[in-house]
């Protein structure tokens, strides 16, 4: 990976972007990619799009979201304390101890989720108790809650703040791989097909959407909005190349071993032939996982807007998912950019995905 394209990875996956308060990692991104696009803008609710090749052929939408899971300031007691929500699937048993920053208007406010010693979490077996959201708390240091009202208010997002750090060769860990690597991975297609010198038919959209991990509402918007012909999704997914994962259940997906396609329901079959069809071209090794019912990302939103949109999911492994030390491969990502910008390089003007009858 480049210099630079490793520094704009670092960071985004650097600057907190709670669900519903993307804006600080949304101006990352636009700043990134107004170099590489015809045109730049955003919607009502923060949803950002870069136009490429803007009205030639097939209209290609690449979508990422970027918001991460967090918490919210609930509920502040007499003594100061803090207590929380969740902001998407966040656990809270991994929440305890860690240093947080509530991202107050005036400016960050620093804090710690509380951790009571295990000698009084016990329960009456013996086992140590699980936290439930509402008993998290964090402690930023005041002394009553009038104090802790003139820093702070009901509704201010909170995020973990672990930073990204290289790991071992290619491996790299952070707080927020989920899903800052798909707005990275949409603006690094871009970038490709900026400066590659292939003629490009299609017209490319990259996207950077909103509030994916609390609904796949941004989603929702930008579909509707772009009506593109063809969308691919770029998300993570789980590894199950670390113990206690039951392949049975899961699959096996390995970290370093190449990026995912998904196979069934919202993922369009011609789609992703087309997409495996051009991983072929570049010998770009992909593995492969399957869904019974919806896939938990944004393309379960995109699939279906205005009547069906041949939709496509593009995935990076990553271990330990929704956690302050998700773990993934910079190999594996930087081959996203690739697959997705050969597949643009594919779209000539009159495509279109159907299901075979």
């Amino acid at each position: 990976m480049n210099k630079r394209s490793l520094q704009f990875l670092k960071t985004l996956v650097n600057t907190p972007s709670p669900s519903g308060h993307e804006s600080r990692g949304l101006r990352v991104w636009m700043d990134y990619v107004v170099q590489y696009a015809d045109e730049t803008y955003s919607d009502a609710y923060g949803n950002c799009v870069a136009v490429l090749n803007k009205g030639r052929g097939p209209r290609l939408m690449l979508a990422g979201h970027a918001d991460e899971i967090g918490m919210t300031v609930n509920f502040i007691d007499d003594n100061g304390y803090v207590y929380v929500r969740r902001l998407g699937g966040t656990n809270p048993a991994i929440t305890k101890a860690q240093r947080v920053t509530i991202h107050a208007r005036k400016e960050p406010v620093t804090g710690v989720v509380g951790s009571v010693a295990p000698h009084l979490m016990r329960t009456e077996t013996g086992a140590p108790r699980v936290p439930k959201i509402h008993e998290v708390f964090v402690d930023i240091g005041a002394d009553s809650r009038k104090a802790a009202e003139k820093l702070i208010r009901v509704g201010d997002p909170i995020t973990l703040n672990d930073q990204f750090e290289l790991l071992r060769g290619d491996l790299a860990v952070a707080r927020a791989f989920d899903n800052r690597v798909g707005t990275w991975a949409v603006a690094e297609t871009l970038r490709l097909l900026k400066t590659g010198k292939a003629k490009l038919n299609a017209e490319v959209c990259a996207v950077a959407n909103t509030m994916e991990e609390v609904g796949l509402f941004g989603a929702r918007q930008i579909a509707y909005s772009l009506h593109p012909d063809v969308a691919l999704v770029m998300d993570v997914t789980h590894a199950t190349d670390y113990p206690t994962v039951d392949k049975r259940q899961h699959g096996d997906i390995k970290v370093g071993q190449g990026p995912t396609v998904t196979h069934g329901n919202c993922n369009h079959p011609e789609v992703i032939k087309r997409v495996e069809q051009v991983a072929k071209r570049l010998k770009i090794n992909l593995q492969h996982e399957a869904i019974s019912a919806t896939s938990g990302t944004d393309t379960d939103a995109v699939f279906w807007t205005r009547g069906g949109i041949p939709s496509g999911l593009i995935s990076l492994p990553n271990r330990y998912m929704h956690s302050p030390v998700e773990v993934v491969s910079l190999k594996d990502l930087e081959q996203i950019p690739q697959l997705m910008a050969g597949f643009a390089k594919s779209l000539k003007k009159g495509d279109q995905f159907k299901v075979k009858i």
